[in-house]
């Protein structure tokens, strides 16, 4: 079951839910509204190995916005700094971000319970178009859960994306066993 605009004001109310910076108007039917925020970065490397740590450079949009160009994964960041303690948070693609041929995550939406971060967007475009610091990318939308949580997302020894950040982070991949 999604949640809707009045269970995720009652969320917020009980700590369940925190958006950080929070904005009323934000919130839409039965999702949050959130941004691009101002770092976007890029792998150094040409081709990616997924058992090596693969480096990023990370730039700030300027003020005249950044040109996206088609065949280049971007990573971006979200301005806003979620938690969600007792709901699953899916993220995704405002229409209106689709409709420009922005794609703001590959794989990547769903969050987990005890996720407590800014979310890193993983930005690909059709053509090339100039996005914005603070413009509307996506939009969160809270699942309820049935049965109990054995352990937390933040609480999860092996959780790769726990330090709180306000710039994209590149895959963690390679710290798995494989």
């Amino acid at each position: 079951m999604i949640l809707t605009d009045q269970q995720i004001l009652a969320e917020i109310e009980r700590g369940n839910i925190v958006i950080e910076p929070y904005d009323r108007t934000c919130l839409g039917t039965n999702s949050y509204d959130v941004h691009l925020g101002r770092y976007l970065a890029t792998y150094r490397d040409a081709v990616l190995d997924a058992r090596k740590h693969n480096e990023i450079d990370v730039f700030e949009i300027p003020e005249e916005g950044f040109v996206l160009q088609p065949g280049t994964l971007y990573l971006g960041v979200t301005e806003e700094y979620t938690e969600s303690h007792a709901h699953v948070p899916f993220l995704e693609g405002k229409s209106s971000v689709g409709r420009l041929g922005i794609d703001i995550h590959a794989t990547a939406g769903k969050g987990d319970i005890g996720f407590c971060n800014t979310w890193t967007l993983e930005i690909s475009v059709s053509m090339p178009v100039r996005v914005y610091h603070l413009m509307p990318v996506g939009q969160l939308i809270y699942f309820a859960v049935q049965g109990d949580v054995e352990t937390f997302y933040n609480r999860k020894a092996n959780a790769k994306y726990n330090e709180r950040t306000i710039k994209p982070v590149e895959s963690m991949m390679w710290k798995n066993r494989f």
